[in-house]
């Protein structure tokens, strides 16, 4: 392909390819989630979320934190963010008039993203220039009606600040990268098609890597008027996805970023995405929100030949599973026939929603998470409200589908993600779980302190930071991603630290104010003198120390010196010799 047609966006869909069987990428090519962020109903980050999962938290709740009850057709049980109020518009380089005129999501967006990044083991002004793309799902932006039509705004920060397809680009700007960045809106199944998006935009080449997110927040009741007019919320707030008494979802607000890399690239692997593919309903004699299960069949059946994958070697299924009298019979029966035939075992299954509510467009990315904690803890977390199958659902009263209802062990590394848009817009991602065994354990082989380093905005952040090395096992990867990452200035980060983890009970940390502006340089010599017997026994401990002592012995060897032995020996008299002093001295500071 000419390099003039990889500038442009990727004007090719997975559903262009049905029936293909596709190469598989070649070793390191294959693209990975290397970083993670998101906060969800009453959830601050991810590790909160994987606790309120396994302890069978309902985060849907019946309060008034984003308007007072007013109408009885509205549902009062919602899923909620902890906070909308808190934005560091400095850090982001946004003027004060733009951050308070853009949207909450945007806030949190921008937040998540750094995040993600910084979880991937990157620092974000080490991307500027290069070419990776931004692709956000989102769908309604209900803070609009507020800037648009109910505030005067002279300056038109509400548009800058509050339109939908800037989002991905507000990103891109900030980041200063070049790949492709936009919106995407296909309803409920949007993050999977930014992600499917995102996928073919790396294998392709548009991208090198690319970030996928996705926004959502329920803060004005009309829009929750009309969904449930529409018929598909539940009255009492609950999705009871698979159960007898399912009549409907709960309305959820989630914002999640990912960071996508292929192998090769990337510092952390949290799991492979081994293929995506979308298709939609189109016509439905029973109307455009109705439910095809013949035509996610079809998907789910040209996606594992085209990956060519057998089914039946799926370990588990995270159904889109809403909760609605339609949606959840006509996807059983999808995954039954594709995934039950030959399977001598039942298939685990389960929805997220039944947790957390419906985070519509951000849905897709809230199982893709869920299942990640579900791979990295080797537990499925179990589903909330399911008491009785579905009724006139076969798979489900013979046993063939289960529905996981108490936390069990994940079988296995394979892993299929239903997403469905209420327009018929569907999706599938199949993800591999890491099977890389960790270097050394958790743990290092050698007795050796490890020096993490740390930088933040705050001393709070850097102390966080560093407690969270304090209080785990020496874990020599993590350390290395921490030190990697934070080797080079992060722009607004004014404060560092440093806590040196030893074996012992010792604490030795520091953390300090460190204005920008360039420091010198010192060099530091020692003279004769300061060398006594064996004090390079301990430092042959460090490969990189170690590996240097070979070098110069191999330069001193043809004059008859033994380096390794005048660094090591317990001799008194190793020393009497100036040669042997000059030698070793120089080698210590090499």
């Amino acid at each position: 392909m000419a390099p003039q047609e990889k500038e442009c966006s990727p004007s090719f869909s997975s559903s262009t390819l049905a029936g293909m069987k596709l190469a598989q990428p070649a070793p390191g090519e294959e693209i990975v989630v290397s970083g993670l962020s998101a906060c969800f109903p009453d959830s601050e980050n991810i590790y909160h979320f994987r606790d309120n999962l396994f302890n069978e938290v309902d985060m849907v709740t019946d309060d008034d934190r984003r308007w007072t009850f007013f109408n009885k057709e509205i549902p009062h049980r919602t899923g909620k963010l902890l906070s909308l109020d808190k934005f560091d518009a400095a850090f982001f380089g946004i003027p004060y008039m733009q951050a308070e005129a853009m949207d909450p999501m945007l806030h949190i967006l921008l937040e998540k993203t750094y995040e993600a990044l910084v979880d991937a083991g990157v620092n974000p002004y080490q991307l500027k220039g290069k070419r990776v793309g931004v692709f956000i799902g989102s769908c309604f932006s209900e803070s609009e009606k507020n800037w648009y039509f109910e505030k005067i705004q002279t300056s038109g920060n509400c548009i800058t600040g509050c339109a939908r397809p800037i989002f991905a680009n507000r990103i891109s700007y900030w980041l200063g990268v070049n790949g492709p960045s936009y919106t995407v809106d296909s309803a409920c199944s949007s993050t999977f098609y930014a992600l499917d998006h995102a996928y073919w935009s790396i294998r392709q080449g548009y991208c090198e890597s690319a970030i996928v997110a996705g926004t959502h927040i329920c803060i004005h009741p009309f829009v929750s008027l009309q969904f449930s007019r529409l018929g598909v919320l539940s009255p009492d707030g609950r999705c009871k996805c698979f159960d007898r008494d399912a009549n409907g979802y709960a309305r959820s607000e989630a914002i999640c970023a990912t960071y996508l890399q292929k192998a090769k690239d990337a510092k952390r692997v949290y799991a492979t995405v081994l293929y995506v593919k979308t298709n939609c309903d189109g016509f439905k004699e029973n109307g455009i929100t109705y439910p095809s299960g013949m035509v996610q069949q079809k998907l789910l059946k040209e996606f594992y030949q085209e990956c060519n994958i057998d089914p039946v070697l799926l370990d588990y299924v995270e159904a889109h599973g809403t909760g609605t009298r339609v949606g959840d019979p006509e996807e059983l029966k999808a995954l039954d026939e594709v995934f039950c035939k030959g399977r001598n075992k039942p298939l685990p299954i389960g929805s997220v929603k039944s947790n957390m509510g419906h985070s519509e467009p951000v849905s897709g990315l809230a199982s893709l998470v869920k299942v990640v904690i579900a791979m990295e803890t080797g537990l499925i977390p179990p589903n909330l409200h399911y008491y009785n199958p579905r009724e006139n659902v076969e798979s489900l009263e013979k046993g063939r589908l289960k529905v996981v209802t108490s936390t069990c062990p994940l079988p296995g590394g394979l892993v299929g993600i239903n997403s469905f848009g209420f327009g018929g817009a569907n999706a599938h991602v199949l993800l591999k779980w890491n099977d890389k065994i960790k270097v050394n354990g958790s743990a290092p082989a050698d007795s050796l302190p490890r020096l993490v380093i740390a930088s933040g905005r705050t001393e709070e952040a850097v102390d966080v930071i560093l407690k969270d090395f304090e209080m785990r096992p020496v874990d020599v990867e993590y350390v290395h991603l921490i030190q990697d990452l934070h080797s080079q200035q992060i722009h607004g980060h004014f404060y560092r630290g440093f806590s040196l983890l030893t074996n012992d009970s010792r604490k030795i940390r520091n953390i300090k104010y460190c204005p920008v502006e360039r420091r010198p340089v010192w060099f530091v010599f020692t003279g004769l003198g300061s060398q006594w017997p064996g004090m390079g026994r301990s430092l042959l401990n460090i490969p990189v120390f170690a590996a240097t002592i070979n070098k110069c012995q191999e330069v001193l060897r043809p004059y008859g010196i033994d380096l390794p032995n005048i660094i090591t020996s317990d001799d008194p008299r190793i020393f009497d010799s100036v040669i042997n002093c000059f030698v070793g001295v120089t080698a210590y500071q090499d």
